[in-house]
């Protein structure tokens, strides 16, 4: 571990005057923007304030070692270092906290995001990628705790395969031969997080050019770490890392107050990630947070008086300028002088973002008040309507909320009077809610020209001498195929790479496409996830495997907070598609059959969710989804690797549409609604229904998210008005979400003779064994018996 003061690296210290005059002015400008934010704040302009008080000067150091074709991975008390990479300005800065949606004003996420959440635009207009080889890059932030540690794993990565990658016509726009680093900060009480130790320990074993910087001020919020960490230094307890004659980090201890002995560990830092690829640590000690966590609260009700003048006395920009006064690099006036002007453009920085800010509601208010001042003239409600004008007009500093519920207060107030001015006032206010509505709403899919809802079907084709074969050799073969044809793709999981998969859809993929393209990872999903996001947002093709549906829920929370909001936070700047491989459905046993496909449908907005019923059709949907540059997540039958399937002879050019459902049987009594591993078994239900003169139709949706986009299940529904949702979810789960896709949004009630119906899994987990499963999850016998009911009950004269 290496312990670093200004005292001892003095004499090994070199830096222009100049450069260090610019840095206490980006220090103080930094800080004083936290100071009038807070004050924004308390005075209502802005709705809540997080910053980056006390960190600047160890923010300035890092941003000089950080080169373009790096990536940051970070939090939210990080905006002195994005300012310093000239990523930031204070005046966007201001605009963040105004949750200003214009993106020329707040480009990181067109104030969709909380102040403190940054991020560079990788895409162009289009949703084409940049050349980040020639930018300096921020991976767009989160705010869960030690949720940028996963995908800091994978940026890191990145460096080292294209380091040994052959050549690809896209490299060099992503990479200059693997010389980049993942820097990632946290503070230190997030360190507790188990995110942060699984993160850590990949790295270590991957061995990348990774940088964490622990941001320690003591505290997370009001918790010592006294409660937080083990001997109170994460350092201390991560020593057993530090590098020796086994494969390791460098750690490296020193304060963050000491403006030079920052900016040499830093170099040191650099040089050792970006020549040696191995990991590093820099524990930021004896940090500072003037103003306590957030402006939701005040430090002075946990920290002791004693504390709170030592954070005085240590304040960074106090011990900075104090040591540029012992140096004799600026005079005491001329510091005050220095002061002055950045703290000047911090308010002039503040004023601009404001009016930008505040200038278009003001003109969008006055002109809604033209249309409500007209619409009173010819009302009887003319008072109450001239009332909501006035209140609105009172307003200081409005928001679009105030001017649209005035409006739509006062169209329902004339709703039995027809005018030429109520219909102007309500043409306007569908244009301004549909303005805005997209500033909100929009990208949550890809909305480029490679979005997977563009690409095209192709059917497999078959001959004569098409084999038949296991399913599993269907995916090896595709698979082999496209590791082939396209060398930025990677398949990665645990037991992915020297087995092939426990389920042998690799196998002998490792050995004839090298450990670099198809590896083994240790057990821990969050971040093997983590390594597909921070690798496709670096222009490579991920595939993460998670061995079993079950253990998706390790993942859950990065992919529901992170991939899943990418391009969203973003409003389309960045992208990560990755594609997230497992396999589930009908194995037996609490542990390793379990369906969360609700819990699944309700948090990943944002990913595609696709079900195949087969390896052919996963095959196709692997295919389409390397073809777009959406994620998805494609859940493997598990019972269908060693059911036969004959391959196809265009493999490779197969593509499974996205949200298009399939009839696999047609009939004339019921719909059956199903996916995945049910579909064989409605099938089987459907074979023994006709016995008796029932003729079911079983519709495959094959993707859960996009649902049936060209609402075919209702035109099965028109025929047949009736409708059974088959699903193994829990009750409530998946079925319920299918039912309301297709009996409210496509309209389906309409259509019904019968009440719909849904046959699911019971509340339980599934028992073990055979038994197990079938008291637990639904039968064919269970789908044919409810079938029966439901036309029992309309007709029973068919039975009699």
């Amino acid at each position: 571990m290496n312990n670093s003061t200004g005292q001892e690296l003095e004499t090994g210290f070199e830096i222009h005057k100049n450069e260090v005059v610019n840095d206490y002015a980006l220090a103080v400008e930094s800080r004083e923007a936290s100071l009038i934010g807070r004050r924004e704040v308390l005075t209502g302009k802005a709705k809540f304030g997080i910053f980056g008080d006390g960190k600047e000067v160890a923010q300035i150091a890092w941003a000089k070692a950080f080169k373009p074709g790096d990536f940051r991975s970070g939090y939210y008390r990080d905006q002195t270092f994005m300012m310093a990479i000239g990523a930031l300005t204070t005046q966007e800065f201001f605009a963040s906290l105004y949750a200003d949606t214009d993106l020329n004003h707040e480009p990181a996420s067109g104030g969709r995001q909380m102040n403190g959440h940054f991020a560079t635009r990788s895409l162009n207009s289009d949703g084409s990628w940049k050349n980040l080889s020639e930018m300096k890059n921020s991976s767009a932030d989160i705010s869960p705790t030690a949720s940028q540690m996963p995908r800091l794993v994978g940026l890191a990565q990145a460096s080292k395969i294209y380091r040994h990658m052959d050549q690809w016509s896209e490299k060099q726009k992503f990479s200059n031969n693997g010389n980049e680093i993942a820097w990632g900060t946290i503070g230190n009480a997030s360190t507790s997080e188990g995110l942060f130790f699984e993160a850590i320990n990949a790295a270590g074993v991957l061995q990348i050019p990774m940088v964490v910087s622990v941001w320690d001020d003591d505290y997370g919020i009001s918790v010592h770490s006294k409660h937080q960490t083990t001997k109170e230094s994460i350092s201390e307890i991560l020593s057993g890392f530090q590098r020796g004659e086994k494969p390791g980090y460098e750690i490296f201890v020193v304060k963050g107050w000491d403006y030079p002995a920052l900016i040499e560990t830093y170099k040191k830092a650099e040089k050792i990630a970006r020549d040696e690829h191995v990991p590093v640590l820099i524990h930021v000690v004896e940090m500072t947070q003037p103003q306590g966590h957030s402006t939701s609260g005040s430090h002075e009700r946990y920290k002791s008086k004693e504390r709170l003048e030592w954070e005085r006395e240590f304040d960074c920009i106090r011990q900075m300028r104090l040591w540029i006064e012992a140096n004799g690099i600026a005079t005491p006036d001329e510091l005050d002088e220095i002061e002055k002007a950045a703290k000047k453009a911090a308010r002039e920085a503040r004023a601009k973002a404001w009016k930008d800010y505040i200038t278009p509601i003001l003109d969008e208010r006055a002109e809604a008040l033209r249309l409500l001042h007209a619409l009173a003239q010819h009302s009887v409600a003319s008072d109450e309507i001239t009332s909501l004008s006035t209140n609105l007009e009172k307003i200081s500093e409005p928001l679009r909320r105030d001017i649209i519920t005035a409006v739509r207060k006062s169209l329902r107030l004339t709703l039995r009077e027809p005018s030429n001015q109520r219909a102007a006032l309500e043409y306007w206010l569908n244009q301004y809610i549909e303005k805005y509505q997209t500033k909100y709403s929009s990208h949550l899919y890809s909305q480029s020209q490679w979005s997977a809802l563009n690409i095209r079907e192709v059917k497999p084709t078959y001959s004569e001498q098409s084999p038949e074969v296991d399913g599993r050799i269907v995916l090896r073969e595709n698979f082999d195929q496209l590791l082939s044809s396209r060398p930025e793709v990677l398949i990665f999981g645990e037991d992915s790479g020297k087995i092939g998969d426990v389920n042998q859809g690799l196998e002998g993929l490792q050995s004839k496409h090298g450990e670099m393209r198809v590896s083994d990872t240790g057990i821990r999903e969050a971040t093997i996830l983590g390594q597909g996001i921070g690798l496709a947002m670096r222009g490579l093709r991920p595939i993460a495997e998670i061995q079993y549906l079950d253990y998706l829920l390790y993942a859950l929370q990065i992919m529901s907070d992170d991939l899943a909001t990418v391009q969203y936070r973003t409003v389309g700047g960045q992208k990560a598609p990755v594609i997230v491989r497992t396999r589930g459905h009908r194995l037996e046993g609490i542990w390793h059959s379990g369906s969360p496909m609700g819990a699944i449908v309700h948090s990943m907005r944002g990913i595609y969710v696709l079900v195949p019923r087969d390896m052919t059709k996963a095959a196709g949907f692997y295919n389409t989804m390397l073809d777009s540059d959406d994620t998805a997540l494609i859940i493997e039958c598990l019972n269908g690797y060693r059911l036969k399937e004959r391959i196809p002879d265009n493999l490779s050019e197969i593509r499974t549409p996205i949200g298009v459902v399939e009839t696999i049987r047609t009939g004339k009594d019921l719909t059956v609604v199903t996916y995945g591993s049910n579909c064989r078994i409605a099938l089987e239900a459907a074979e023994e229904l006709s016995r008796f003169g029932i003729e079911i139709e079983v519709i495959d949706v094959q993707s859960l998210i996009p649902f049936d986009i060209h609402h075919d299940i209702v035109k099965s529904l028109k025929k047949t008005n009736r409708i059974i949702f088959f699903d193994e979810d829990v009750p409530g789960g998946a079925s319920a979400y299918m039912m309301q896709q297709v009996l409210e949004v496509q309209g389906g009630y309409r259509w019904l003779d019968s009440a719909p119906r849904t046959l699911t899994s019971k509340d339980h987990r599934p028992a073990y064994g055979s038994d197990g499963d079938y008291f637990s999850k639904p039968s064919a016998d269970d789908l044919c018996d409810l079938v029966i009911e439901v036309i029992k009950e309309a007709e029973p004269s068919r039975f009699s």
